[in-house]
Order: C-alpha cells, then structure tokens, then sequence
C-alpha cells in the first residue's frame, strides 16, 4: 500500500510539473511586452490582425504569429560601385542610406524584406544619377546629388511604409592617372592666378609711376629734392662722398656724412 501510495504520489507530482510546464510555456507565448520604438504586426492563422504595441499585447499561441518592426531611424551601407560617369570616367563611390519605417503593415506585407529591397533599390539609383553627371558635377555636389537620389529611393520605397530621410556619398575613388590630371590642372591653376597678381601688381605701380611723372613734370622743385635726396641714400648706402656743381647739393651730403659717422659710431 505505502508503495502504491508513492508511486500515486510521484506520478501525480510529474503531472502537476507538466501542467505547470504547459502553463508557463502558453503564458510565455500569449503575453509580449512590446517597447515604444517598436510595433507587432500579428498574423491569426496567416491572415492579417493588425498591428499592436507598444506596451502589453496578448496572443493565441500557436494561432498569432507576430513579426517585430523597428520604427527607429536605421542605416545601411551601399556596396561600393564601379560606375562610368557622363565624361567616361570610371569612379569607384560608396554612400549610406538612412531611413524608417513609417507603416508596419505595409513594411511587412507589401514586401518581402524591406531592408534588402530598398537597398538594391538605392545601388541602382546610385549607379543611374551617378552615370547621369560629369566628374566635377560628383566631386562639388555631392549634397545635391545625395538629395536627388533619396528623392527617387525614397517615392519608390513610400509603397512599402519606409520613409527615405537621408542619402550621403560617403568616398569617391578615383584612378591614379586621374589624381595626376586633377593634380596638375590644379598646379596650373596656382600659376596662372600668380601671374595674374604679379600683373595686376606691375599695373598699379606703372599707374604710380605715370602719375608720379606728371607730378614731377609740373613741380621742377620736386623733382630736383628727388633727385637730391637719392644722391643722399645712394651716399649712405655706398659709403660715398658725392660733389656736385655749385654747392647746390651741400645740405644733403653733409647730412649724409654726418649720418655715416653716426653710423660707424
């Protein structure tokens, strides 16, 4: 008796732990926490519920099939692409998209895997703008032609609830033959604005210098202190003693010689 009252025992026990098994595995399956950036589009035997959360939801386990979507802003990277621009240049350009999901129950039925369609969508985009321009249109508007391919991704990709936000290229690679070209036409670039100073700067001073004449051509007076006074920095410099006629040029050699002896001193 004692014996069958164990064995009755032990048996009722391993069906309670099942029961409680069963219990725990139903509960874990009806009840989900969905968190605020996130929604649950639920499928009850393949046909469409809707879409709930965030917060607590329950659901008929093994009749509700739920598929999690995340509604933050996500990113992802365009392989890099070997494409012909316009001018028959061969560049090598990467970018990265940035986008949301603005409709979960488009996102999921409408396509198959959003991510992946909107990224193949967004490498033919990329190739078709980027073949449509010309080498120096790519490397000054790469603002411009980011917003231009995410206003074609993103009207493709509105039928499947994804809003396109953003579209960067992010490197533009180019052949080494091309960086020596860019290299040198920059190298004469610099040239030719140096020459372009250089003349600009000979101008002004010959614009000086002929204004300076017809001053001097109508002041004598002046011209003749000129003169007098580059005898006086000639002496200077060149350790000199200059005599001209009739003592005109006194004042300034004496004031020559006098600052040569302050010189030395």
């Amino acid at each position: 008796m004692q014996e069958e009252a164990l064995i009755s025992t032990f048996i009722n026990l391993i069906i309670a732990l099942i029961v409680a098994w069963i219990l725990i595995t139903f509960l874990r399956a009806a009840i989900r926490v969905i968190r605020e950036y996130e929604r649950a589009v639920i499928f009850r035997l393949g046909r469409l519920l809707g879409a709930k959360g965030p917060g607590l939801i329950f659901l008929i386990p093994f009749v509700d099939k739920p598929r999690i979507i995340d509604l933050r802003l996500l990113s992802f990277d365009i392989p890099r692409q070997r494409i012909i621009t316009k001018d028959n240049v061969t560049v090598d350009v990467d970018a990265v998209v940035y986008y949301r999901v603005v409709n979960p129950i488009d996102a999921v039925v409408k396509v198959q895997d959003y991510i992946t369609a909107s990224n193949f969508i967004a490498q033919t985009t990329l190739r078709d703008v980027i073949g449509q321009v010309e080498l120096d249109e790519l490397l000054t508007r790469r603002d411009e032609l980011g917003k231009r391919i995410q206003g074609i991704v993103d009207e493709i990709t509105e039928g499947w609830g994804i809003k396109v936000t953003q579209v960067a290229l992010r490197d533009v690679v180019l052949p080494e033959e091309m960086l020596r070209a860019i290299a040198k036409q920059a190298e004469a670039e610099r040239e030719k604005r140096s020459r372009i100073i250089t003349a600009e700067g000979e101008l002004l001073a010959a614009q000086k210098m002929a204004e300076a004449a017809e001053f001097y051509a109508k002041n004598p007076q002046a011209m003749r202190l000129r003169e007098l006074q580059t005898w006086v920095e000639i002496a200077r410099e060149r350790n000199l003693i200059i005599i001209t006629e009739g003592g005109v040029a006194a004042g300034p050699i004496a004031y020559a010689l006098a600052a040569r002896k302050e010189e030395k001193k």
